[in-house]
């Protein structure tokens, strides 16, 4: 569902619509099962919401209103289907004994972590439990999901559709499992939740840099499941990696919208209180182990986030953190970044020469390959090379702000050379 563009749009009931989505449907879920019905309900309740509040604005008891609404249209779905008249009274009665009035707040559980689990079930695909993940608790559209991950809208469509009826076929119980199913399903949980933090933090594609709500729920989630499982080192490593991140956000634009980067952002309007939490959490994770790979990127993260100033980044011991990260979890999304590091600490060509090694790789069809090696031969002083690299990092970023800002950085290349 997108409310953007409608007769009334608000954006601020659109930003407590999209807040509440997932645990209204957590809630439906809970007491009523199949996942597919309760999200249709819950959608139509979203529309129905949007264009009450807007016309008579936000009720006292926005989650309660929602409950009931989407139960009701639950209800009237199954008295549709004259094949489930036995399922449609014993639901009926168990609305009248525990749906909430409109105007009443329901029982105050927090049924996410449940629902992320639930969406995370090894019955499905990896590619599944993302869109599913992305869908159900991160609330996005179809639309915005295959913006994000560079898919047809369609396709995205068929997941969800299949995704849903798999968990049904299952007979997936909705709760956060305990005991080896528990930690069989952890490292797909820390994956879907920062896969939705990333997309929150850097949307793939789009006019806007950020979804904030996005990078909101990821924290959340996460701090629910890191206090569900405080001994867990990579669930540590995972909230404080989302912590040093994000606070950074404030000044990753400027005041006209444009591309601030890390070496130039304002170290002063960073939230300390967030990187003070983070580099506890970095610290205690690394403590008690055994290391992960998120742990690690918050280290390096961290490295970042207490350093006064960009000059004054201890870059050795970032290379060093993407050595063991390199040897512990191999990807070339952590070769790029090692490039960065080395460029950093040996000069930009040690850094050029490990992008040699990347070209025919997955990376090599992106703009964040060209994007890097382009700022590398900037410092090289290779400036004609520079500008052509910016201007292919430009053409294929499906980001607007990073569009923007590749093409400036692209012409300020370019005037150099005159």
């Amino acid at each position: 569902m997108s409310l953007s563009g409608q007769p009334g749009h608000d954006r601020r009931v659109e930003d407590l619509l999209r807040e509440l989505t997932p645990q209204v449907l957590g809630a439906l879920v809970r007491r009523h099962g199949d996942l597919a019905r309760c999200e249709d309900a819950v959608q139509e309740a979203l529309l129905a919401a949007h264009t009450a509040w807007v016309a008579d604005g936000v009720p006292g008891s926005p989650r309660g209103w929602l409950v009931t609404v989407a139960t009701r249209r639950l209800i009237d779905a199954l008295r549709a289907d004259a094949a489930r008249e036995r399922r449609e009274l014993a639901l009926s009665q168990q609305v009248r004994l525990f749906a909430p009035a409109a105007d009443e707040e329901p029982q105050q559980g927090d049924d996410s972590l449940a629902l992320l689990f639930l969406c995370c079930h090894p019955a499905l695909t990896p590619a599944s439990q993302l869109v599913l993940t992305l869908r159900a608790v991160g609330g996005l559209t179809t639309a915005e999901i295959a913006a994000a991950l560079l898919l047809p809208e369609t396709t995205v469509a068929r997941r969800i559709t299949r995704a849903k009826a798999t968990v049904r076929e299952a007979g997936a119980r909705f709760a956060v499992p305990s005991g080896p199913e528990l930690i069989a399903r952890l490292d797909v949980v820390h994956q879907v939740l920062y896969l939705v933090f990333t997309e929150g933090h850097a949307a793939a594609a789009g006019p806007e840099l950020n979804r904030p709500n996005l990078c909101a729920e990821a924290l959340r989630l996460a701090r629910l499941l890191h206090g569900s499982l405080p001994s867990s080192s990579e669930t540590t490593g995972l909230l404080a990696l989302m912590l040093l991140v994000d606070s950074r956000r404030a000044t990753r634009q400027d005041d006209d919208g444009a591309l601030v980067p890390l070496a130039e952002q304002d170290r002063d309007r960073w939230d300390h209180a967030a990187i003070t939490e983070g580099a506890r959490l970095t610290e205690a994770a690394l403590r008690t182990g055994p290391v992960g790979p998120y742990q690690l990127q918050a280290a390096v993260a961290a490295v970042h986030a207490l350093a006064p100033s960009a000059e004054d980044t201890d870059w050795a011991e970032i290379v060093g953190l993407f050595d063991v990260l390199q040897r512990l979890a191999p990807s070339p999304v952590v070769d790029l970044n090692r490039a960065v590091a080395l460029g950093m600490r040996d000069g930009p060509r040690a850094g050029l020469a490990a992008l040699d090694d990347l070209d025919a790789g997955p990376l090599a069809t992106g703009h964040r390959l060209p994007a890097v090696r382009a700022y590398l031969l900037e410092r090289a002083g290779d400036t004609a090379a520079a500008a052509l690299s910016y201007r292919q990092a430009a053409a294929r970023a499906t980001n607007l702000a990073e569009q923007k800002h590749l093409a400036l950085r692209a012409r300020r290349a370019e005037q150099h050379l005159r």
